[in-house]
């Protein structure tokens, strides 16, 4: 007998590869939306102890840490961070500048990149300013 590839695949497992997809392009579109305006990708998907941080970039002695969420627009994108994830991003951010010659004197920021459905980009600079 033949199997049809994706026959008998479990549906939340489509779903999770969707979404993995779907924020791989994600971080694509928005790494290309940083670099366009001069910034320089350090790291993607970097992972430490603490956790995963989506995006890391520099501009200058500046480290930008972004964190990616996509949904069908905007605003639900921005509901989808919650302050465990600034927690974690913020620990795992720590952890990585720990490794730099300037340490934890390094200048950072923490950015959101919300990717709606048909890809549009907006980025919330210093987005966990408040945390």
């Amino acid at each position: 007998m033949t199997k049809i590839a994706g026959q008998g695949r479990n549906p939340r497992s489509a779903r999770g590869s969707t979404a993995f997809a779907s924020g791989r392009m994600g971080e694509d579109s928005v790494c290309r939306n940083y670099l366009e305006r001069g910034y320089a990708l350090v790291a993607s998907r970097w992972r430490g102890k603490a956790g995963e941080i989506d995006l890391i970039l520099r501009k200058g002695e500046e480290f930008v840490f972004v964190e990616v969420k996509t949904a069908s627009q905007h605003d639900r994108a921005a509901e989808r961070i919650n302050g465990r994830q600034i927690d974690r991003i913020c620990h795992a951010a720590l952890e990585f500048c720990g490794g730099l010659a300037t340490g934890l004197l390094t200048l950072m920021r923490f950015d959101a990149a919300l990717v709606d459905e048909i890809g549009r980009v907006e980025i919330i600079e210093n987005a966990f300013g408040g945390a």
